[in-house]
C-alpha cells in the first residue's frame, strides 16, 4: 500500500480570515448604510468581540467612521459606523466626438462634482492634455486636492483590443489611437486609467441601479447617433476576442444593402436602419421632418395616423436587428437605451416588444432604460468605484 502524497487543503490563515471579514463588513456598510457593532456581527455571523476588533481595525485604517448612535431601542444607544467617504476618490468620463463629461465621486459612490468641456476643433495631439485638464477641473470643483484620485474610468464609442490595447471602431475619435494611450492618460491624470466601450458602461450602470438590476443575462441595445449593444452573460460583460462584441451597427440586416467591403468608412448595416440619421430620413418620408431624431419621434407621438405608421416601422426595424442578437444570445432581458428609444418612451418600447414577438421565437422581457441622465457616465463611475474599492479594501 503506497502512502498518498496528496496535500490536505490549507486552512485559512488568521490574516486571510481577517481580510475576508473586513471586506464583508465594508460591503455591508456600503449596501446598508450606518450599522452598529451588533448589526455587523449579526449580518456576518461574527461574535461581538470579533466585530469590535474588526471595526477598530477599519477605523484605525481610515476606512470607517463613527457617525452617531442608535436611538429609541431598549438598552443603551449603540455606536453606528459608516464607510469613510474620504477613503478614496474616483473619476468617471464620458467621451464623445464633441466633448468630455467628467464626474468625481467618493468611495461610497456619492457624486461630488461634474464638469464638461468641448473637444470640437481640438487637435489630436491635445487629446491627452485636454482630458487631464477636464479631470483636474472636476477635482477642483469637488473641493479636493490634486493627486487624490484612486482610479479613473473612461467610456468611449469604440472597443479597446484586450491584447494590444488599441482602440478599434473609433475613427470618429482622433487622438484616441495611440498604442500607449492608457499609459499616457494614467501619467497625465495621476491615477490608474481604464478605457471601456460606452455601451458596455451603460449596461454596467443599468445592472447596478437601473432597469437591469438583478438580471444576469442581458442585452442592452443603444440607438442614437451611433448604434451598439452590450452583452452580459451570467453577470459578466462579454467583450469578445478582439473587444468588438456588440458592434452591431455594422451588422447586415434586411432593408440595408450588404456591403462587401468591410473597410469602407460608411459600411452600412443596422446603423443605416435605426441610427439618428436614418430616423430623421424615415420621419421625413412620413411627413414628420424635424431637425433631430428626438424631435421627429416627439412629433410622431403627437400625430395620429402618420405618426403611428412611422413608429410602427421604426419599431419593426429595431425588432429585426434585435431578433438576430436574441437568437444568438437568448437573454432574459433586453434594455432599450440611447436617444432614439428614450425619445419614444413607453409607446416605442411596447411596439418593439410586439414586433419582436412577431419575428423571434424567444420572448425576452423588453424594458426602457431607467437612467435617462448619462448612463455612460454613471457606468464609468461604477467601473472606477469597483476598481478603487478592490484596491482600497483589499490592501489596508
Amino acid at each position: 500500500m503506497t502512502k498518498s502524497t496528496a496535500k490536505a487543503p490549507l486552512a485559512g490563515t488568521p490574516s486571510l480570515l481577517r481580510a475576508i471579514n473586513d471586506r464583508a463588513a465594508l460591503e455591508l456598510l456600503l449596501a446598508n448604510g450606518p450599522l452598529s457593532r451588533t448589526q455587523i456581527g449579526s449580518l456576518t455571523g461574527l461574535s461581538k468581540p470579533t466585530a469590535s476588533q474588526l471595526l477598530s481595525r477599519l477605523e484605525l485604517a481610515g476606512l470607517v467612521l463613527p457617525v452617531g448612535t442608535t436611538e429609541g431601542g431598549p438598552g443603551p444607544n449603540a455606536q453606528l459606523y459608516q464607510v469613510n467617504p474620504a477613503a478614496g476618490y474616483v473619476a468617471g468620463l464620458d467621451v464623445t466626438n464633441s466633448g468630455i463629461r467628467v464626474a468625481v465621486a467618493d468611495i461610497t459612490g456619492s457624486t461630488l462634482a461634474e464638469h464638461s468641456v468641448s473637444t470640437r476643433g481640438v487637435p489630436a495631439a491635445e487629446t491627452v492634455p485636454r482630458v487631464a485638464a477636464a479631470v483636474a477641473e472636476a477635482v477642483r470643483a469637488a473641493g479636493l486636492p490634486g493627486g487624490c484620485l484612486r482610479t479613473a474610468a473612461i467610456g468611449v464609442g469604440g472597443s479597446p483590443d484586450p491584447v494590444t490595447g488599441k482602440l478599434r471602431y473609433a475613427s470618429h475619435l482622433p487622438g484616441w489611437h495611440s498604442p500607449r494611450l492608457v499609459e499616457e492618460l494614467t501619467a497625465a491624470i495621476g491615477a490608474p486609467v481604464s478605457i471601456e466601450n460606452d455601451v458596455n458602461l451603460a449596461a454596467v450602470a443599468e445592472r447596478a441601479s437601473g432597469a437591469a438590476a438583478g438580471f444576469e443575462d442581458v442585452v442592452l441595445l443603444w440607438a442614437g447617433a451611433g448604434v451598439g449593444a452590450a452583452v452580459v452573460i451570467a453577470g459578466r460583460l462579454h467583450r469578445g476576442f478582439t473587444g468588438g462584441a456588440g458592434e452591431v451597427g455594422y451588422m447586415p440586416v434586411p432593408g440595408s444593402p450588404v456591403q462587401w467591403d468591410a473597410r469602407r468608412r460608411k459600411f452600412g448595416g443596422f446603423q443605416d436602419q435605426v441610427g439618428a440619421p436614418a430616423v430623421r430620413t424615415l420621419a421625413r418620408e412620413h411627413g414628420l421632418g424635424a431637425p433631430t431624431a428626438e424631435e421627429s419621434i416627439a412629433k410622431a407621438l403627437e400625430t395620429p395616423g402618420a405618426g403611428d405608421a412611422f413608429l410602427t416601422e421604426l419599431a419593426g426595424r429595431l425588432a429585426v436587428g434585435l431578433s438576430v442578437i436574441v437568437a444568438v444570445v437568448d437573454p432574459q432581458l433586453v434594455v432599450l437605451s440611447g436617444a432614439v428609444p428614450s425619445a419614444g418612451g413607453e409607446r416605442l418600447r411596447a411596439l418593439v416588444e410586439d414586433e419582436l414577438a412577431r419575428v423571434c421565437l424567444a420572448r425576452p422581457e423588453i424594458r426602457s432604460s431607467a437612467l435617462p441622465d448619462s448612463p455612460v457616465l454613471l457606468g464609468a463611475l461604477q467601473r472606477a468605484l469597483t476598481d478603487a474599492r478592490e484596491a482600497v479594501f483589499s490592501t489596508h
